[in-house]
Formats: C-alpha cells, structure tokens, sequence
C-alpha cells in the first residue's frame, strides 16, 4: 500500500495542482460539496419529470415520444456540456467583454480542483451541478416541438441550441466576468434557464405551425385534452422534489441562505397552486382543475427561482400567486396569438422567468442575502433598499436573453429546415399516425389502436416477446427507406385507414410465415 506525502500547496488556477502531491480538498468545507452533489442528483430528477409532464399533456400516439426526448436529450446535453458548454459558460477568462467565455476547459482538460464561480466548490463539483441546470433547460425547449417534431433534427437542434443560446446567456448571467453579472443584474438559481427555454420553445412552436393543420384552419389552434393527468401531477411532483434542491443548492454552500432559499420555494409554490386553483374555479363552472393547480405550482416555482436566495420569505407568497396569474392570462395570450404551445413551456416558463426576474429586482433585500455569512457576495438589494435601478437591471437582462434567445433560435431551425435531411417537422400522414408509430416504433400502451401497435388488426398480443426477433432487412436498407420515406408514403387515392390495415395485415402474415413449421 502506496502513501503519498502531500506537501504542494493548491494553485487556484488550471486544475487546482498536482493531486500526487497536493490535498486539493483542505482549501473546500467537504459539508460543501457534499451538499452540491446531492444537489446536483436532485436537480437530474427534474428531467424525467419534464417527460412525464409532456406525456400526459400529449396524446396517446405521442405519449412515449415526450418520455424519450427527456432522457435522450439530457444525454445529448451532458455530452455537450462535456464537449464545450462547460468552457463556453463558466471558463475564467472571456471573450468579448464577458459576451462568451474561451476553450479553456474544452473537454474538460483542466477541470479539478481549481476554484470555480462559486469560491466554495471546485470546478469539477460546480460542472457535475451547472450541467444539471442545462440539462433542464434543453429539455424545456425541446417541449415546443411536441407531437410534430422529427427526432433526430431535433437533437441536432438541441446542441446547437445549447451551444449558440444556453451558453452565451448562462455566461452573461452567472460567469464572473459575465456582463450582465457585472452590470449587477441578480439572478440567484435559474431565472436564465426558464427565460432561454420558454421563448426557445416558443420559437420552435412558432416555425412548426400548429399540429394537424389539415383539421384545423379556422381561427382557432387546436387544444387537445391530456391524455394523462395522473403523468401530470406524477411530473409536477418530480419538478417539485428536484427544485428542492435546484434553488437552495445554487447557494453554493450549506449555509442558512441555503434552507432561506427552500423555504421561499416551497412558499411560493403553495401560493401559485392555490391562485391558478381559484382562477379555474370560476372560469371552468366551479371545477377544482388538477391541470390548473399542477399549472400554477410550475409556474410559481419559475417565478421564485431568480430571487429565491435575495427576497424575503413573506414576499415569495406574493411572487407565486403574482407569476401564477400572469402566466395563466399568458396561456390565452398564447391562444389568442394562434401559437400552438401545446405544453404552455413559453406561457409557464419564459413568462414566469421574466415575471420572476423583475420581482427580484422590487423585493431583493442585502439582509437575506446576508444569511450566506462568509461566503456573502455584497448586493445592494432592490426596492426594499431603496435601491430602485435594480429594477433597471433585472428588465436588461430580461430584454437581452429574449431577444437573443427568439434571434438565434429562430437562425438555428430555418438553416436545418432547409437542409433535407434535417427538416423538421413530420409529414401530415406521420404526424396522424403519430410520433410514436413513426419515430420510435414502440408505444406507451401497446394494445391501443389508436398508437397502430401490432394488435391493430388481430387478436393475438404479441407484447411479451421471449427472444430477439431478428430483422431480415439491413441495417442500411432500414436507414435508406427512413430518410427517403417511401414505407410511410399514401397513395392520392388510399386513405389513413386503410394504410394501417395494410400494414397490420402484413405484419399478420409475417407472424404466420414464423410459425410455420420447416419442412
């Protein structure tokens, strides 16, 4: 058994020193970062609640395709963030005048124990937490594709989105040398994350066009009901948990800032549930809606993110009743404006950030952010302290990360729609057959006609499969037929219906032909 005789003394800078001959750790509290690492595992189960939300705001035929982009797209996102999104937003140097910050950690070469943004953690602890943060927001975005998207330009998108939106703006906010941070704009968890996602989403949802446009060309957008509340409340429940520890773990330490900051976003969450409740009430002929109380307690913990470790605790119940009501007047501004959002990401999300962020700017007081101790970072407080050209600042940023969200979101998905095999949305006979039918080929309720499962014209269930069944066709013959479309083409003259009969009836047949016995 080796000993090592730690006699370095930590750099501060590049990865923090030699770990042969360095104890990296003795400059950190570990009660820290055990803290942020439990954080960031909280903060991941904030994604497959994202997809089960959108699941049971999607119809059947779509329902697995939400489940699937969440997972799949926090796997692109962690790639990226790995890739160059860490360096991009948290590197110690900047380009531009803190517009970006430089390749410095490109692949995380260097990324250890030199301190990062937050002095109480070291870069490679403060990366596992940020990555979890835009993990949630690409996720977010994605939501304004729903049901009409095609899959894999959507993971296209999903990186350069991350790359050219997320990392730009999370590095004016939250780097150092950011401008917005060093303008004084306060952003204490995720106000960035929600104003970038909603309006990318928004974006997304305005160059799709609405879904089944076949159907629905009078003036209204077509609103569907969701197909499962109980993957509702299941979803906002996973959100809840996870923002347990996304707005107090962005204290970066374990200080009572931290559990300040837990308090605010239970509050608020409980006032913003209760406001979308009684607005429901008596829009929807006394109806306690499930979808409306799980629409207000999102919404509500949007609104308290950005101010959660600077504002009072009675103000944040004001902030969720306050981004409650304003984000449900949004979702029929969304309505009236014929934009087809069907998972209200831009209504909930970038309304309640931006809402949320300039009630930071009114109720942030330096007493709250006191409670950090030694680990303060001075603020001058908003209007509680007379301070009233936060307000200023807070409407900055708000102004800055929208429009270059909506800017270059919008660049991003016109390119890839020109580009063939990177157009973007389904084609109408696709989209009624659905997501899951085309995209995926497997199905959240396998015996559901209207999912075109193999049970769709015969009795016999073939779910339980004991074995592989191996496909005769190649794996290059399979890719071929996908981007040319030809399999999911319908004759002028052959109808929805009849496409799926035949289908089924040859996947009958083929089912015959295994059963029979070698002669």
């Amino acid at each position: 058994m080796s000993t090592y005789n730690f006699t370095g003394t930590p750099t501060g800078h590049g990865t923090g020193g030699d770990s042969l001959t360095t104890d990296m750790n003795t400059q950190y509290e570990l009660a820290n970062m055990a803290w942020l690492g439990t954080s960031a595992a909280g903060v991941w189960l904030m994604v497959p609640g994202i997809g089960l939300l959108y699941s049971g705001l999607s119809r059947k035929k779509h329902s697995l395709s939400s489940l699937w982009l969440s997972l799949t797209g926090v796997c692109v996102c962690i790639f990226q963030w790995f890739f160059w999104g860490y360096s991009l937003t948290f590197s110690h140097h900047t380009k531009g005048n803190g517009f970006l910050g430089t390749l410095e950690f490109f692949g995380f070469r260097h990324v250890l124990g030199a301190p990062s943004a937050v002095s109480s953690a070291p870069d490679i602890l403060f990366a596992v937490f940020q990555g979890m943060f835009a993990s949630v927001a690409g996720v977010l975005a994605m939501g304004g594709g729903g049901e009409r998207a095609r899959l894999f330009p959507m993971m296209v998108f999903l990186f350069l989105w991350m790359t050219l939106v997320y990392c730009p703006c999370a590095c004016w906010t939250w780097n150092a040398t950011g401008w917005l941070a060093v303008m004084g704009s306060l952003d204490f968890a995720g106000g960035v994350v929600h104003q970038t996602a909603g309006h990318g989403a928004l974006m997304y949802a305005l160059i799709l066009g609405r879904r089944d446009k076949s159907k629905n060309t009078g003036r209204k957008i077509p609103k569907y009901k969701p197909h499962s509340v109980t993957s509702v409340v299941l979803g906002t429940t996973f959100l809840w948990f996870g923002w347990q520890f996304f707005n107090p773990g962005s204290a970066g330490n374990a200080t009572m800032r931290a559990w300040y900051a837990a308090m605010n976003t239970n509050l608020a969450a409980a006032g913003g549930g209760l406001a979308w409740m009684f607005i429901d009430y008596f829009r929807y002929d006394g109806k306690w809606t499930t979808v409306g109380l799980c629409s207000g307690i999102v919404s509500a913990l949007v609104g308290i993110t950005p101010g959660a470790g600077f504002v009072p605790i009675w103000s944040s119940f004001v902030i969720g009743v306050v981004t409650s009501i304003g984000c449900n007047f949004a979702v029929d501004v969304q309505y009236w404006l014929k934009i087809d959002d069907g998972y209200a990401v831009w209504a909930l999300h970038g309304v309640g950030g931006c809402i949320g962020g300039v009630l930071t700017g009114i109720f942030a007081a330096d007493y709250v952010n006191a409670t950090a101790g030694s680990y303060i970072a001075p603020i001058k407080g908003g209007w509680l302290n007379h301070h009233y050209r936060q307000v200023g600042y807070q409407l900055a940023a708000m102004c800055s990360i929208c429009l270059w969200t909506c800017v270059v979101t919008s660049i991003i998905l016109l390119v890839m729609d020109r580009i063939p095999w990177l157009k973007i949305r389904l084609k109408p006979e696709e989209e009624e057959r659905g997501t899951d039918a085309v995209e995926i080929g497997e199905f959240t309720y396998q015996s559901d006609e209207e999912d075109g499962g193999d049970e769709l014209n015969n009795n016999e269930d073939y779910t339980f499969i004991p074995q592989p069944v191996r496909s005769k066709t190649t794996v290059v013959d399979a890719l071929t037929s996908k981007l040319s479309h030809n399999n999911d083409k319908i004759e002028p003259h052959q109808n929805i219906d009849d496409k799926l009969n035949e289908e089924g009836s040859s996947t009958s047949q083929s089912h015959a032909e295994k059963s029979e016995p070698e002669k």
